[in-house]
Parts: structure tokens; C-alpha cells; sequence
């Protein structure tokens, strides 16, 4: 008897230096999605219970290990590579070091805002900014620490400054230890984001700027004038990958 709770869906996995997201696409929008500490073909296999997979991307800014390598071959994955063809222009100059993560957001970016300049900001692990043309090119960007790594590194190289844990902290400036870090790392990359953002518009005056990764919501409301969020645009970027090479 048919199933009428079966699909034919693409699966995307992007892999991250702390996590991974999960999503299932239905033609270019996400079906479901989940976050997995602890990647493993078991686990995949339990998320697209009673679904069929048609096409598979994995993209991982970490080397691959045995349970990356078992999912790929269960689905017949595309691998995404620096080899990968891919819907825009790469101008950077070395491929191969171009994190994955990186070049999946601005395949994203483009294929959300076709023919615009677009600036993309994406706070994870690292703070990095990427341009993308409205030729479709990819110029390049820059790569700072991101929050947790800005905390840590505070910690990890004074004697006695503590390790503090993220939370939203909306004042300029703090009333003790552990506020004034928390200000000082927040109220930074704000304003890192701001400047890059700024001197950016003075170019190129109408173009888009997204803000994306798992900390984009921690600025979402400070940026909200000035600035998309997009928490699932390598998602996007990825699927957009994956139908390129169909």
C-alpha cells in the first residue's frame, strides 16, 4: 500500500568546527532541519526515517572521519571541494583553503539577493566576512575570532581573568569582571561588524549585508536596520550547490 507520509527529498549536512546541521530540501526550501553534537550514520538515518533521499551534500570544515565517511557512502553523497563546481565566480586565490562554510554562504547569498553586491557576516567559531559581487564573483573577506573564542582566549592567556559563559549584555560598559568581558567581546565584534559595514557602503552603497551563523541572533536587533538574518544560508548555499550539479 502507498505511504503518503514518504517524500523524495535532498538531504544537506554541514559540518562545523563544533556542530552540524541537518536539513531535508523540498525543491529550495528546507523540509526539516535539527542540530547534532555527535554526527553518525545511525543518527542521519533516524532523521530522514520514513523520507526518500534523492541527492546528498556533506560539506565539513574539519577533516573527515570514519562516521563522516560512512554516511557519504551510505548516500552516495557529493563531497563539496575546492574540485566542486559551483554556481559563481571564485576568485580567491588559493581554492583549497577557502573554508567550506565560507564559500556555501555566499552561493546562498547570490542565490537569495541574484545581482546584487552582497556582504555576508557569519558568527561561529570564527567571525568572518565575505563579499560576493552583483557579477556573481566572489572577492574574498576577512577571518577574526568569533564570541566564544574571543572569551576564551581572554581566559587562556591572562592569570586571572575567568572564563565566562555567553549571555546578552546590551550595556556599553560593564559594572565588573565578568560584565565588563561580556561587554567588551560583544560590544567588539558589534562594532567591528558596524565599521566593516560602513566603510563597505561608502563603495558600494546599495548593497545587501546578511548576517548569519549560530550567534547571529545575539546582534539581530541592534543590526535589524541595516542587515538580514539569515541563520540557515549555507544551508541554502549547499542546496543551491547540490542542484548545480545535478
Amino acid at each position: 500500500m502507498f505511504d503518503i507520509n514518504i517524500h523524495s527529498l535532498k538531504l544537506i549536512i554541514d559540518i562545523g568546527n563544533t556542530r552540524s546541521k541537518v536539513a531535508l530540501f523540498e525543491g529550495q526550501n528546507i523540509f526539516s532541519q535539527c542540530s547534532i553534537n555527535d554526527l553518525n550514520l545511525k543518527g542521519i538515518q533516524e532523521f530522514v526515517k520514513n523520507h526518500n533521499i534523492t541527492n546528498t551534500i556533506i560539506s565539513s570544515v574539519k577533516d573527515f572521519n570514519s562516521q563522516i565517511l560512512a554516511i557519504s557512502d551510505y548516500y552516495d553523497a557529493l563531497i563539496l571541494s575546492d574540485k566542486t563546481c559551483i554556481p559563481i565566480y571564485n576568485n580567491y586565490k588559493n581554492h583549497d583553503t577557502l573554508g567550506k562554510d565560507r564559500l556555501a554562504a555566499v552561493v546562498g547569498a547570490n542565490y537569495l539577493y541574484p545581482r546584487r553586491d552582497i556582504i555576508v557576516f557569519d558568527l561561529g567559531t570564527c567571525l568572518t566576512i565575505d563579499i560576493i559581487s552583483k557579477k556573481g564573483e566572489y572577492i574574498g573577506g576577512r577571518i577574526s575570532p568569533g564570541i566564544l573564542m574571543r572569551y576564551q582566549s581572554l581566559h587562556t592567556f591572562t592569570h586571572k581573568l575567568p572564563l565566562v559563559k555567553n549571555e546578552k549584555r546590551t550595556s556599553m560598559f560593564g559594572d565588573d569582571t565578568k560584565t565588563s568581558i561580556l561587554s567588551g567581546v560583544q560590544q567588539g565584534i558589534l562594532a567591528e561588524i558596524k565599521l566593516v559595514l560602513s566603510d563597505y557602503r561608502l563603495h558600494k552603497p546599495d548593497a545587501i549585508a546578511i548576517i548569519t551563523g549560530g550567534d547571529c541572533f545575539f546582534f539581530e536587533k541592534e543590526l535589524k536596520n541595516s542587515i538580514f538574518a539569515h541563520p540557515n544560508l549555507i544551508l541554502f548555499g549547499l542546496n543551491t550547490i547540490l542542484d548545480f550539479n545535478e
